[in-house]
């Protein structure tokens, strides 16, 4: 029988500095395409912030 040995995962971090960093490009669908929300104008850009996500329950059956 073999034997499971358990090595702890290292702890190091990696600190980048913003010349290193890579902006990430939000898209939403918008009247049935996708766009980039950076080339949305202001307005639409504060609706798109003020958006709720919320998560649909499942229907159950009716009761009679």
């Amino acid at each position: 029988m073999t034997e499971v040995i358990q090595v702890p995962a290292p702890t190091t971090t990696m600190t980048l500095s913003d010349a290193e960093r890579q902006p990430c490009e939000v898209w939403t669908r918008v009247m049935g395409y996708h766009r980039p929300v950076a080339s949305f104008n202001v307005g639409k850009q504060g609706e798109f912030a003020e958006r709720v996500h919320f998560q649909e329950s499942c229907c159950s059956s009716p009761s009679r």
